[in-house]
């Protein structure tokens, strides 16, 4: 179990040391060096600001939005919500400053976003320098798997057989393209327009390809960005985040109101469109990065280390091979199907705080309070609930001509490890596997009157 959750953190100021399957042309290390030393913003992959106050050891400051300040204040409470940061509260960095604390671009975003939350600031003092160690939730697909394993009793028989034939019917209609994504993982170079108009086809079918689609092209987007906003917020230390807003409400219609990254596959030309409008000089080689970037991470994620990408198929698989050969993937499908089952809002905290006491008890041992989104250090930053060595404080925020935040008015709340109530979005028609993005903005469902609003990503977030 300890050593799934390492798997599935990212301490990007060391070496790669994940297994991996074998046959990859390129491995998690020549990767990690190509995005820090051959692109323009890939310094702050070590270096952001982020990561230099988690080891400073150094009180932390923190913006939290919510809706909710008035149960908030009542309850004396302060809940969690699921999603790419597993199971804790949401927030982004604040830059400790002469004139207030200046928040990150992330946060800045938000609030203009969202007008009707309330900020707040929270001051999170460790009891030593936080490991920088994220967790990536595209790595989670083995805990997933076991966790549904473990609770499987919960569901009737007809519900595991829905289920079942749910993910045998997505691998099989997408078999043929996972099979060309591991190919071009072992060094196999399809033309890039074919694979991503491939991918875009499979998406459907296997939604998890979407939030691999998407943080592909969000890291591809805020590495080589060169802007002046990029390089503004470069020098402060931060990734710009805009970046990737921008592309998820162009790319889909709706997105504003539903961050939902399995609706988002666009075909090579609409991509290529996409990235020109974010960025013109970004347009060229967008597709050729998908193609390998992609197929190498789908490779990482979706096999157990022990498989050959080179030899492995999809094709004809049956459901017990591709549990042991690819446990991250069915695990990730299961993960997103299984949420639109007719109890699954009555069986949510059996699933989900199950990861989340794994994940409280994993970051309690690593001597981590603020856990981050680990796919890159971008500034999606968390609130472990169950950290029993740090000091917390809460206070409403007032903001003042220049963008910064003032605290005002103390809020006596602690935050306490439940999960906010769960929500996912409508099944779109016509869809044979659905899925929901827990990194989807819980505030916009159904939910408890002490849950508090969360942005996504990324996450992706989830």
């Amino acid at each position: 179990m300890r050593d799934e959750w390492e798997h599935a953190h990212t301490d990007y100021t060391r070496p790669a040391q994940r297994h991996t399957p074998v046959s990859l042309a390129e491995s998690e290390g020549d990767w990690r060096r190509y995005l820090e030393s051959s692109t323009p913003n890939g310094w702050l992959i070590q270096h952001s600001a982020m990561t230099e106050a988690l080891v400073s050891g150094q009180p932390m400051y923190l913006l939290h939005t919510t809706r909710n300040i008035d149960a908030i204040r009542t309850s004396g409470e302060l809940h969690v919500s699921t999603g790419c940061l597993v199971g804790a509260l949401y927030c982004s960095p604040l830059s400790h400053q002469r004139q207030g604390l200046r928040p990150h671009n992330l946060g800045a975003y938000l609030m203009r976003t969202k007008p009707f939350t309330t900020p707040i600031v929270i001051e999170v003092t460790p009891d030593a320098p936080i490991p920088p160690k994220g967790v990536d939730y595209l790595h989670l697909g083995a805990i997933h798997l076991r966790t549904y394993l473990r609770y499987q009793s919960f569901l009737s028989p007809a519900e595991n057989d829905q289920l079942d034939r749910a993910l045998l019917a997505g691998l099989r209609a997408a078999a043929v393209f996972l099979d060309l994504a591991l190919r071009n993982a072992a060094g196999r170079a399809t033309p890039a327009r074919e694979f991503i108009d491939q991918l875009s086809g499979a998406v459907a079918h296997v939604p998890f390809l979407g939030y691999l689609y998407f943080e592909v092209l969000s890291e591809y987007l805020m590495l080589h960005s060169a802007t002046p906003e990029t390089k503004t917020y470069a020098q402060a230390g931060e990734l710009n985040n805009w970046l990737y807003k921008r592309l998820a409400f162009a790319a889909v219609d709706g997105m504003d109101q539903l961050f939902d990254l399995a609706r988002f596959n666009p075909r090579h030309h609409r991509l290529v469109q996409l990235i020109a409008g974010l960025e013109p000089a970004l347009g060229p080689g967008v597709d050729e990065y998908v193609r390998r970037r992609l197929s190498h991470l789908f490779a990482r994620t979706a096999l157990h280390p022990s498989q050959d990408a080179a030899s492995f198929t999809f094709q004809g698989a049956d459901l017990s091979t591709l549990r042991h050969a690819a446990p991250g993937l069915v695990g990730q499908m299961i993960f997103r199907e299984i949420r639109y089952m007719s109890r699954y809002q009555q069986l949510y905290h059996c699933f989900e705080k199950a990861k989340a006491l794994e994940a409280w008890d994993y970051w309690n041992n690593e001597g981590i309070p603020t856990p981050f989104n680990g796919t890159l250090p971008k500034g999606e930053i968390g609130i472990n609930p169950a950290y029993p060595r740090s000091a917390v404080r809460v206070w409403t925020a007032e903001r003042d001509r220049k963008g910064c935040l003032h605290p005002a008015k103390e809020v006596r709340a602690i935050l306490t490890p439940h999960l906010a109530s769960w929500w996912a979005p409508p099944r779109r028609p016509g869809r044979k596997i659905a899925t929901a993005d827990l990194r989807v903005e819980v505030a916009r469902g159904t939910q408890s009157p002490l849950s508090t609003p969360r942005s996504s990503s990324n996450g992706i977030s989830a």
